[in-house]
């Protein structure tokens, strides 16, 4: 077991579950390091968002371990795995439409979190300080007190980027960024991705090719719920099976 070791930010080891019998993850191993943006590709149905849910407690594995920096969270629930430093965004933006985005923002913070927290929350400098770096770093400097209702769609997707990178997690999960987004959007969100690895590590599901080979460190192809391959994109996009099962089609 692998699972503790310093080296790794994530040990995913032996992970499986199973629906009625039928196994979404099956056996499932591997890793990632300090500052790595791990892409999982793989045909619809392959476990991919799957995986996602197990590591961040949505749905609970049959079997396996996931070791986060030391600490397994497969005995935790949804609010401790996000409390030890694990951020998920789903595909479809969930941002608070009415509120601008400094409110968005502000209402991640993590001091407003707990009871005592809220209660004592004061909008100093340090507050607003923060919510302008995060801003300048999704690109929304600009638009702070934009409501979030009238921002593009790839804006809401950096703002709940924001909303997550606010939190300091110290792995970053992301279900289809660019879904929907136009070409500039990818283009500048492939940027976001490459920034936001310098001090964190990143898990990303994607489809699109061309954004995987932009912020890629290591791709992990999912088929039926095992590891069909990995290693660089040159690496996976070069291997007959990938190509056979997935990219061929």
């Amino acid at each position: 077991m692998l699972g503790n070791n310093p080296n790794y930010v994530l040990a995913v080891e032996g992970l499986t579950v199973s629906f009625d019998g039928f196994k979404a993850v099956d056996d499932l191993s591997f890793y990632v390091e300090p500052n790595e943006c791990r892409v999982i590709i793989g045909p619809n149905g392959a476990g991919k968002t799957t995986v996602l849910d197990l590591i961040c407690g949505r749905t609970k594995a049959t079997a396996g371990s996931v070791n986060f920096k030391g600490t397994e969270l497969l005995n935790k629930r949804e609010d401790q795995i996000v409390l030890a430093g694990v951020g998920r965004k789903f595909q479809t933006p969930s941002v608070y439409e009415d509120l601008t985005v400094f409110e968005n923002l502000e209402l991640s913070y993590p001091r407003g979190h707990s009871v005592f927290g809220a209660l004592a929350f004061r909008r100093d400098q340090e507050v607003k300080a923060r919510i302008a770096e995060i801003a300048e770093t999704i690109f929304l400097s600009d638009l702070l007190d934009e409501k979030a209702a009238f921002l593009s769609h790839g804006q809401k997707q950096w703002l709940e980027i924001g909303m997550l990178l606010i939190q300091d997690p110290e792995l970053l999960m992301l279900d289809e960024p660019v879904a929907g987004m136009s070409v500039a959007e990818r283009k500048k969100t492939a940027e976001l991705l490459n920034k936001i690895i310098a001090d964190r590590s990143v898990i990303v599901i994607e489809h699109d090719m061309g954004f995987v080979a932009d912020i890629a460190t290591r791709v992990t192809v999912l088929h039926q719920g095992k590891t069909l391959s990995e290693g660089s994109m040159e690496r996976v996009q070069n291997d007959p099976k990938v190509v056979e099962v997935y990219l061929g089609h």
